[in-house]
């Protein structure tokens, strides 16, 4: 998600709207791209999340075509939601990003999707995935509610508050998880919630971790909020939630252990997750996490790792 960005000093030059209007492709079939590019499909990848909860009950459905057709509607639902947020936050911050030496070329910086437009498609995916996710269960469409109301308070201004601006990034994955669960009617359990919980502020305070430490090596430009942490804290906070986040989960194997006919799965996919999350935090140690899933996609040791620890938990449920 963007975020609004720092000026640039006095002695760079401006990047005014007629500067790089020459740069933007014009007509209906650009402006409809660069719609779709602001949506960000490829932040889609987080959505996914809304499959987990049904994953863990799938084994027990009664309806299990049901149960997958409820997580395809919640990710397609979430989809739309999400991205209306991503055009509201770039047209909030247009002007600061017309002022940036890249996001000065994102489609609406650059001219190419006006600010009215941009709002106007916002409300439309916004009402788009909201009428989509009574397909599901009006829970779920209560869910995508509070998601946009509480990432509308961020864009307006709560991203410049230190801590709150890390709960609500943190919320949007836990969120996600919830809408999962209620769209296919699932009780969720008190350590998948907090595995989810403590595992979004562990990625979240990593990618501000690796920010200020981008920071600090090169002098690049940071967002004003991170004005208000230092390296220690950010340190501090990622520490606490991995510390967190390895205890629920091993606290989740053993109970899925007695609860999934005393399978010794559920404790062994305590290995590649503990790994997992300790390569992560390699990568946060170092300040390259700043963006989550490029780390994942990239990562072949942590996918291989991700990839185990879901085989471990289908063994763990369906063996």
């Amino acid at each position: 998600m963007s975020e609004t960005t720092e000026q640039r000093s006095s002695d760079e030059p401006a990047v005014t709207p007629e500067a790089v209007e020459p740069t933007a492709s014009r007509g209906p079939l650009g402006l409809v791209g660069g719609v779709i590019k602001t949506a960000r499909p490829r932040q889609w990848v987080k959505n996914v999340l809304v499959f987990a909860a049904p994953f863990f009950a799938f084994s027990k459905s009664t309806d299990r075509t049901g149960l997958l057709i409820d997580a395809i509607i919640a990710f397609v639902a979430f989809s739309l939601v999400a991205s209306s947020v991503y055009l509201i936050n770039d047209a909030i911050d247009v002007e600061a990003d017309r002022a940036h030496p890249t996001k000065r070329n994102r489609p609406i910086a650059a001219g190419l999707v006006p600010v009215p437009v941009a709002y106007g498609a916002a409300v439309v995916f916004f009402l788009a995935g909201l009428g989509v996710s009574f397909l599901a269960s009006w829970q779920l469409a209560v869910v995508l509610g509070v998601y946009e109301a509480v990432q509308l308070g961020y864009c307006f201004g709560l991203k410049h508050q230190p801590v709150v601006d890390l709960a609500i990034v943190g919320s949007g994955f836990l969120m996600r998880s919830i809408a999962g669960g209620v769209a296919g009617g699932i009780a969720l359990s008190q350590w998948f919630l907090l595995v989810t919980a403590f595992g979004s502020l562990f990625m979240v305070a990593g990618k501000r971790y690796a920010e200020i430490m981008l920071f600090e090596r090169t002098g690049a430009k940071i967002r004003s909020s991170l004005k208000k942490y230092s390296a220690s804290y950010l340190r501090f906070v990622w520490a606490t939630s991995a510390a967190i986040l390895i205890m629920s989960y091993c606290l989740w194997a053993f109970e899925i252990r007695q609860t999934e006919h005393n399978s010794v799965w559920a404790l062994i996919s305590m290995v590649p997750f503990l790994v997992a999350v300790l390569r992560y935090a390699v990568d946060v140690d170092g300040g390259i996490a700043g963006e989550p899933e490029e780390i994942a996609l990239k990562d072949r040791i942590l996918q291989v790792l991700g990839a185990s620890w879901v085989i471990t938990l289908f063994l763990a449920f369906y063996l």
